[in-house]
């Protein structure tokens, strides 16, 4: 099979290339999405042999991973990961990501900080639990980690996407997606890593209040 991990990137110079890295441990194909960056983030991608996208200007997360996802089915991939490039996401936990693929007993796997006690701060935690019920009551699907970044999809999953959010709200538009298209979703319990750097790149009060106004608009141009 022939696996791609999409790593969607804004300005993330400071951890690229560990990131990167320790992925090559696991998996060879990599594809960057160089968001915007006003950094060297795409220069040091190529540099270890990433593959590397760039868009113009910052798009989001959601046109990163879109753009990503994309890229990756043109290289004829049968299964695509997502993986953040803040250094949160650990690469040992790349094959028990893929595994319920390979067994053909999943479509889609989500890695979950919630299924096991991972530290995480308080905040964030609460933010993924709010992010959950608005994602469970706006489309009436549910995961335990809905804003997850680590994700794992086989050919038919990526295919039948259809996102059209640019920004955070990306995340629950793929548990929509989900369930939508009646994929197979399994759950796997991952660690994250929490550093000052990578708590500064999640959402804070105000763009979670965006996001939430814009998955509510979202929900009512589904109707």
């Amino acid at each position: 099979m022939k696996i791609f991990v999409v790593i969607p990137a804004y300005n993330e110079a400071k951890t690229i290339v560990q990131v990167i890295q320790d992925i090559k441990k696991h998996i060879q194909n990599i594809i960057v999405v160089d968001d915007g960056s006003k950094d060297r983030t795409a220069q040091l991608a190529k540099e270890q042999k990433a593959i590397v996208y760039s868009h113009l200007i910052n798009r989001g997360l959601g046109g990163a991973l879109a753009t990503g996802i994309k890229a990756a089915l043109n290289h004829e991939a049968d299964i695509i990961l997502t993986f953040d490039a803040d250094g949160q996401h650990q690469a040992e936990d790349i094959p028990k990501m893929i595994k319920p693929i390979v067994n053909s007993e999943a479509d889609v796997v989500i890695g979950s900080r919630m299924l096991e006690n991972n530290k995480m701060p308080w905040h964030r935690k609460m933010a993924v639990k709010i992010g959950n019920l608005i994602t469970r009551f706006l489309f009436g699907a549910y995961t335990s980690d809905s804003q997850s970044g680590l994700r794992a999809f086989n050919k038919k999953a990526a295919s039948s996407l259809r996102l059209v959010t640019n920004k955070m709200e990306v995340s629950s538009e793929i548990i929509k997606e989900i369930k939508r298209q009646n994929l197979r979703l399994k759950e796997i319990p991952i660690k994250a890593i929490y550093t000052d750097y990578s708590l500064s790149k999640g959402q804070n009060f105000f763009v979670g209040l965006k996001t939430a106004i814009k998955l509510l608009i979202l929900r009512f141009r589904l109707k």
